[in-house]
């Protein structure tokens, strides 16, 4: 992923323009001199036939409209004649824009980690609504999906393709639908259980394993220690823990600050109880962790904030400059001009 430092537009010869405007006057004021002097050379010539009391005739509607008329149409040519020799000398002239585009990429990795157990499927979408709007707000950065119950899945990788991530979350916003838990509607009920495959692995009963969840997404970094990258979690779920997890959540946050992952927690309002959101937030902000309600306003930008604070090692990289040319306008002036050209030399001649 790139981010453009400026863009600017500017023409490739631009000594074009007063060179082609000036043989356009040029030849604009030999033509009238030229159509001058045939007119002082007709009116010397004796074989010029001059008719007695003619003089009444320009004083005639007739005359005086048909005058008029041809004064707009003349005065017309001359400004769609003019305009169309300036779109000439700009598209001549070859406009371009000129892009400095910065190829380094922040160095920081992301994943979503999203409960999808029964008790959290009334907040899901909000949560996948969140998720997008901070994706929204990334710049290089490289974020992953997983989405966890019994057992985990890996909905999207790490990656910097941003049009991937807005499909993808789009595509859960869809599956989590609320109305899954108390309908009948098949596509509602084949969308969750295609997209939660693979999140729904145990057949003993068990579902919100919180900190095999977290544990999961703890291990989807990169192991490969020769490329400093910051590593965060945006862990979101109730807390409401159903079974007998592999990992307790305390023991999911150790190996996640052991592997030098800092942990943003957002807790499913409403979804557990007092004691299970208690220990969420207890557990989070101990590790050093940022805690927000689902439902929180201001957590979209404390998150970003924090984010961008973090550790960003650049790759060393020289700056890419791209020259692209632009259309613009002109040439569409230069048409519309000669069009117009054609159109008012054929009105002159009617």
């Amino acid at each position: 992923m790139t981010d453009a430092l400026n863009a600017t537009r500017e023409l490739t010869w631009p000594w074009v323009i007063p060179a082609f405007l000036g043989i356009a006057l040029a030849v604009i004021v030999i033509t009238i001199l030229v159509q001058r002097r045939r007119e002082a050379d007709t009116r010397s010539d004796d074989k010029t036939i001059w008719v007695a009391n003619s003089d009444y005739l320009s004083s005639l509607p007739s005359f005086a409209k048909e005058r008029r008329r041809y004064r707009f149409f003349q005065a017309t040519g001359i400004l769609v004649t003019v305009g169309a020799l300036c779109a000439a000398a700009f598209v001549t002239a070859k406009p371009v824009e000129i892009k400095q585009v910065d190829p380094r990429l922040a160095n920081r990795d992301i994943v979503l980690c999203l409960d999808v157990s029964g008790s959290m499927i009334a907040y899901d979408q909000e949560i996948v609504d969140f998720f997008s709007t901070l994706a929204d707000s990334f710049q290089g950065e490289r974020i992953a999906l997983s989405v966890f119950n019994s057992t985990s899945r890996l909905v999207f990788p790490l990656t910097d393709d941003y049009a991937l991530v807005k499909e993808q979350l789009e595509e859960a916003k869809t599956a989590l639908d609320p109305r899954v838990l108390a309908t009948s509607r098949q596509d509602i009920i084949d969308n969750y259980l295609y997209f939660t495959a693979g999140a729904n692995g145990s057949v003993d009963g068990m579902s919100s394993l919180i900190g095999d969840g977290l544990a999961n997404c703890s291990l989807l970094f990169d192991t490969d220690s020769s490329e400093e990258r910051s590593r965060s979690i945006i862990f979101a779920t109730d807390n409401d823990l159903q079974g007998e997890p592999i990992y307790s959540l305390q023991d999911a946050t150790d190996l996640a600050l052991s592997r030098n992952i800092s942990l943003i927690g957002l807790y499913g309002a409403g979804g557990g109880d007092a004691t299970s959101e208690q220990e969420f937030r207890e557990t989070f902000t101990e590790a050093g962790g940022m805690y927000f309600f689902s439902d929180d306003p201001d957590s979209i930008d404390a998150i970003i904030s924090d984010v961008q604070a973090q550790q960003a090692v650049l790759f060393d990289a020289a700056p890419i400059i791209t020259t692209t040319n632009v259309l613009g306008p002109w040439y569409l002036w230069l048409i519309v001009g000669l069009i117009g050209f054609f159109v008012v030399q054929r009105r002159i001649n009617e």
